[in-house]
């Protein structure tokens, strides 16, 4: 009977443990399946995460506004006036940007780029003396000179070819002279140009001889004569710009100027002597103007070879013969007659670079050379007054700043290569555009 009973409880046995260890079995795959879906849904989470901090980098940077490109440091000839060739291809670049995508704002950036720097229009105004940036435009200039000369004055002779005999005399005269020049400028449809300038100087000059007290080497005599600030030469000017640069053109403008005799004449002014046991003669004032009417035709031109800007001017001065009512410079003496002040021409040349968008420079040379002048005394035959004649060569550096889209700064420095040329002359220029 216990027998029996064993046996059942085996045979039940038996029977159970293959399902518990069924089951036992898919719990254990569950809960590594779950274990697997969990990690799972974190690394889901942080990719999650990942794309939304992804995306709103995204729109930060499409909310931005576009940066324009970078703008030509020159015009190239592919962007000149009078070029169909180019005007086709920009039109058919135009088209198939607009193919692309968004062809209105790829045009407008074609014409963007198509724009020069405004360094380098700045530049084109200064080089040709055509202000098209405006209908109206004010400039205020400020101009210093200095001018420092020696000259050496024998009187007597050579003994035995080595020793001189006689007096000597070293002259010297300094001159400082302030311009303040006040321009007005008028651009009618970007080809013709008016403009007026009036003139204010201030002048200062030293003199100095030695060889006083009959020759006397220890003696040197100084004198300075001021004058007070005063309008000078007032002159008017029309410009024509007759051809527009292209491929094989340049820019060219001509111009023609009018100077009329505002300020102080230098006739009938009287040397007077300083001291009675001295050489030195100084004037009773000084002029700050040549006293006659005068007339410049001039013709300029510049061209782009990128990245830089030619330049180049040729004018020519004729000054009008006039009639005054003194012309003597000796004390207690008043001779009426005429001047007739020697013509000249100027000739200029230069290069100039745009340095980025605000600033320009430039190097260029120029060059005046002064005819003889001729004086006449009433009843008298025309005379040639000597060492009127002259040739005043400068080397300028020059500079343009856009300080903003209106205002231009031009700072230029003039040194004399040639002793008629004063020794420096410093200017700086404030064009303002309406």
């Amino acid at each position: 009977m216990y027998r029996s009973v064993s046996l059942r409880a085996v045979v039940c046995l038996s029977t159970l443990f293959p399902a518990v260890m069924v089951q036992a079995a898919p719990d254990a795959e569950v809960e590594l399946l779950k274990q697997e879906l969990l990690e799972l849904k974190q690394r889901y989470e942080v990719q999650q995460k990942a794309l939304a901090v992804l995306e709103q980098r995204v729109r930060q940077v499409e909310e931005q506004p576009a940066s324009p490109p970078p703008k030509r440091l020159a015009k190239s000839p592919a962007d000149m006036k009078g070029n169909s060739q180019v005007a086709v291809g920009t039109g058919a670049a135009a088209a198939s940007g607009g193919a692309a995508g968004g062809g209105s704002s790829y045009g407008q950036s074609l014409a963007d780029d198509s724009q020069p720097a405004q360094s380098v229009s700045n530049l084109y105004d200064e080089a040709s003396g055509f202000f098209g940036g405006g209908k109206f435009s004010v400039e205020t200039g400020l101009t210093y000179s200095r001018y420092d000369t020696r000259q050496l004055i024998l009187n007597g002779f050579l003994a035995l070819d080595s020793i001189f005999l006689g007096n000597i005399n070293l002259d010297r005269i300094k001159s400082d002279t302030w311009t303040l020049d006040l321009t007005g400028r008028y651009n009618f449809n970007n080809r013709w140009q008016f403009d007026l300038n009036v003139p204010v100087v201030y002048r200062e000059s030293t003199y100095q001889s030695g060889g006083g007290n009959g020759g006397s080497a220890g003696v040197t005599t100084e004198e300075t004569v001021t004058r007070d600030p005063e309008i000078g030469d007032v002159n008017f000017g029309v410009a024509y710009k007759f051809l527009d640069e292209s491929v094989n053109t340049p820019d060219a403008v001509v111009t023609l100027r009018v100077k009329a005799p505002t300020g102080k004449d230098p006739f009938g002014i009287k040397l007077r002597q300083v001291d009675a046991n001295s050489n030195l003669f100084v004037p009773d004032s000084l002029p700050t103007g040549n006293g006659v009417w005068s007339i410049t035709p001039g013709i300029s031109l510049v061209k782009t070879y990128d990245p830089a800007v030619l330049f180049g001017s040729l004018s020519y001065t004729h000054n009008f013969e006039e009639s005054f009512d003194d012309i003597s410079s000796t004390v207690g003496q008043k001779n009426p007659g005429k001047v007739d002040i020697g013509d000249s021409f100027q000739l200029g040349a230069g290069i100039a670079f745009a340095l980025n968008e605000k600033m320009s420079m430039s190097f260029s040379v120029s060059d005046v050379v002064q005819r003889k002048s001729k004086i006449k005394q009433d009843g008298g035959d025309w005379e040639s007054v000597t060492s009127s004649d002259a040739n005043a060569g400068y080397f300028n550096i020059g500079m343009t700043i856009a300080a903003t889209d209106n205002l231009t700064i031009v700072p230029n420095l003039s040194i004399g290569m040639t002793d008629d040329a004063p020794d420096f002359q410093f200017s700086l220029k404030f064009p303002y555009y309406f």
